[in-house]
């Protein structure tokens, strides 16, 4: 039997819909999120829901009909100035609206949910920072998955600190 993908577990596009309403619902509530996203258009959420469906292994509906990458994605974040708060807050935020949308709760998908979400809230932040530029060669779209394991050779080379 083949393993799910993030996207099939997560219960499909219907899921990442109801996460990226019921999150940016509650963004235009925050105080501290609330001016980030004031002007966004209405299909934002889609297009987030979109977007995580296909990093999350489902289909190019981010992409595909909008030419959209990695790269594009992080040129969206140019310039905002993003805090660390306000990075913490939208993780947050975005958990416990997975928890209202009825993601899944085992602890292994939600390992790999917040994983990502760490990874590219964290990068999202950096891109926004005064005198940053888009690599000069543009990334593919990322694709996320359960995790790896280290091959043996690499997990007997790491040492306790």
């Amino acid at each position: 039997m083949p393993v799910p993908t993030l996207y099939e577990w997560a219960g499909g596009m219907p899921a990442l819909e109801r996460l990226t309403t019921v999150f940016y619902q509650r963004v235009m509530e925050d105080s501290l999120l609330q001016p980030i996203f004031a002007s966004m258009p209405k299909d934002h959420p889609q297009h987030v829901a979109w977007w995580l469906a296909e990093v999350f292994g489902g289909p190019a509906a981010y992409s595909g009909p909008y030419g959209g990458s990695h790269h594009s994605m992080m040129s969206k974040h140019l310039g905002r100035h993003l805090t660390e708060e306000q990075r913490v807050r939208w993780a947050h935020m975005l958990g416990a609206a997975a928890d209202e949308a009825g993601l899944p709760t085992d602890p292994e998908f939600r390992s790999a949910f917040v994983a990502y979400i760490e990874w590219g809230t964290r990068i999202a932040v950096i891109m926004s920072q005064p005198g940053m530029e888009l690599p000069a060669k543009p990334e593919p779209m990322p694709h996320w998955g359960w995790g790896e394991v280290l091959p043996p050779e690499y997990a007997s080379t790491k040492t306790e600190s």
